[in-house]
């Protein structure tokens, strides 16, 4: 059988001959699929040429803004670490402050007057001067530490809870609020002090509960006269045991951040036949 064949004619404008090309069929439908495939392979290229262009034209403005973000990001590095500083440092500053609290201790050199004594200052004689000994002995005393502060404004027995539970005011960052408010409820107040600060009972009872809790951390509950409870919260270590008998201004525990807490304070309760009071109404911050 005879192969056949395919015949191409090429005839140029102004010659008197044509040219003629015999091809077999298959080498013509060979070409035919191979210029199809290479027409499907530029579509191909152009159509994903131009996302990947694009993409590359993308590229340097991608790097520098990396770089600029790694900049960004080391200089909030910077600041976290400057904040961190100063934050310690404040903590140092409070802690010192709380370890200061209290009035300040008279001058030795200027006693307080006797009771039933004249108020007018006796003079001094101009050639008496204090002796060595003495003079190191007050300048020891104006450089020591003010003692803490004595709880004699507290009496005895038990009594409803009327102290402020603290030494120094404190500050406080949230306060009583009702589950009808539109804030979110929350019994109690929290008061911001130094971690160690002394926890004193705002009323003398009897130490109900004293253990820890999943969201009040450390905490001591007492019990007063009057169907009155008071809690106290977060603290970082406990100074009683439930069954004591504590006095109004004894110390009972040492503040913290134990349990649901995000920074160091007291959470301060006081309750009547269980359900949550304003402690801002009963107790007075000290200044």
């Amino acid at each position: 059988m005879k192969s056949r064949k395919v015949t191409i004619v090429v005839h140029v404008d102004g010659d008197t001959k044509s040219r003629k090309y015999h091809l077999p069929l298959w080498s013509f439908e060979a070409g035919k699929w191979g210029a199809l495939t290479v027409a499907l392979l530029v579509v191909l290229f152009f159509a994903f040429a131009g996302p990947l262009g694009r993409a590359a034209a993308r590229v340097p403005g991608l790097e520098h803004e990396v770089t600029r973000l790694r900049q960004e990001n080391s200089s909030v590095q910077q600041l976290a670490a400057a904040l961190s500083r100063a934050e310690a440092n404040y903590q140092g500053l409070r802690q010192l402050l709380g370890a200061r609290g209290g009035s300040a201790p008279a001058p030795a050199s200027a006693p307080a007057p006797a009771a039933g004594a004249s108020a007018e200052p006796v003079p001094e004689p101009v050639a008496a001067k204090p002796a060595p000994d003495m003079m190191r002995a007050v300048a020891l005393q104006a450089r020591a530490p003010a003692p803490p502060r004595a709880p004699s404004r507290y009496g005895p027995g038990p009594s409803q809870p009327v102290h402020w539970p603290l030494d120094v005011a404190g500050f406080l960052t949230r306060g009583e609020a009702s589950p009808g408010d539109s804030v979110e409820a929350h019994p109690g107040i929290d008061i911001a002090v130094p971690t160690g600060s002394p926890v004193r009972a705002a009323g003398g009872g009897l130490v109900e509960k004293a253990g820890n809790d999943s969201a009040y951390g450390l905490f001591v509950l007492l019990q007063h006269p009057g169907r009155y409870e008071t809690m106290y919260g977060h603290a970082s270590r406990l100074l009683v045991r439930e069954g004591d008998s504590v006095q109004a201004g004894q110390v009972i525990a040492l503040s913290g951040s134990s349990g649901r807490s995000t920074a160091p304070h007291l959470h301060f309760e006081i309750r009547l036949d269980g359900k949550s009071l304003d402690p801002l109404t009963m107790v007075k911050r000290e200044n």
